[in-house]
This record gives C-alpha cells, structure tokens and sequence, in this order.
C-alpha cells in the first residue's frame, strides 16, 4: 500500500442502504466526513429527523492513518451495532467515512447474532451503493521566485503536475502547489535548484 494513498466515500454524496428482520427495519447512511466534530454533527441530524426509531446506532473512522475512530450501539446489547459497522467501513479499507444506522423496532427481539447481522447488512449494503474514491494525502509547497525564473517553474508545475493553489505575480512572484506526499521532496529539490542555476 502506497504511504500517502487512502480510500474514501466521494464527497457530498450519500448513500443509503436498507436491511429488514422480523419485522424491524434497519436504514443506513454513508457521508465522507473529515473530522470527527463534523461526524457527530451528521448524527446529531439524524437523531433529530428520526427521532421516533428506537436506535441510531453508528461508526465512523477519520485521518488519513483512520488512527480516529468510534463504533456506538446506542442502547443496542454492547457490541452488536457499532463494531459491526465498523467492521464493514475497515473491510472496505476506508477512513472520513461515517455510517448511520437507524432502526425501527418490529416488535420482535433479533438476539445478539441477529442484530449483528441485521446492523452489518444494513451497513455493507449503504457501502456497496456508495462512490468510493482514491485519494493522496498531499503536501503544500510555498514557492517564491523572481519573475525571469516565470518559464523554468513553470516547466517544472508541467512536468511534475501539482495542483495549482494560489499564485501572485509581480517583480517577485509566489506560487502555492499542492502535490502528492510521495512526489513533495521531488518538487521542492527541483525548485530549489532552479534558485542556484
């Protein structure tokens, strides 16, 4: 696995998945999120829109390592909601992945298989309707330089293809680039040397 490459959910897209046992219902959510205050805001939406459903059960990892994580069962027996849909986000290899769980008691009790069935299902169904993208983590360059150096920076932004974030030009120009971790050191040595020539 390449250091500075991760999986997410494509961001501002959601999708959902659905799974039903006797008689209960179980809706998931699939959101990109990017921290964890940004996660919990999410839940605390769908606490708020389906608040008659007994449980909103839910898990989510975030970092570019996934090092930040939480898995919760909302008042489901310990580990038969939130570790499932963990289980299904880290076996898709994903991290600034949240999944929801809502669920709407059939009246019926599932038993701890069940409701680890019923939440992985419901999870592994949202994720299977969901774009999941490749991403690098990427690395800001600040790169100053004066304006007859304009043609050999640029030659380099075009071989080597970093994002351009923002650029002044004047007597002495700016530029911001943004490039993959693996290709930063690259960048910066080739810029650098651009200075000496």
């Amino acid at each position: 696995m390449d250091s500075d490459k991760y999986k997410t959910i494509k961001e501002k897209t959601i999708s959902e998945g659905y799974y039903s046992e006797k008689r209960s219902k179980f809706l998931a959510f699939v959101h990109h999120v990017d921290s964890v205050e940004e996660a919990l805001e999410i839940i605390k939406e769908y606490r708020k829109k389906y608040y008659d459903a007994r449980h909103c059960c839910y898990a989510y990892r975030v970092g570019f390592e996934g090092t930040e994580f939480r898995a919760n069962d909302d008042g489901e027996p310990s580990s038969t909601a939130g570790k499932p849909i963990l289980g299904q986000i880290d076996s898709n290899g994903l991290t600034n992945t949240l999944v929801c769980v809502i669920r709407y008691y059939g009246g019926i009790n599932l038993g701890t298989g069940g409701l680890i069935v019923a939440y992985r299902e419901a999870a592994a169904d949202a994720l299977a309707n969901s774009a999941i993208e490749e991403k690098f983590i990427e690395e800001e360059i600040k790169y100053t330089f004066t304006y007859p150096m304009m043609n050999d920076v640029m030659r380099i932004i075009k071989e080597m293809n970093p994002r351009i974030i923002d650029q002044e030009f004047d007597n002495t120009c700016e530029i911001t680039l943004s490039i993959r971790k693996s290709l930063a050191e690259e960048l910066r040595t080739r810029l650098k040397k651009l200075s000496f020539d």
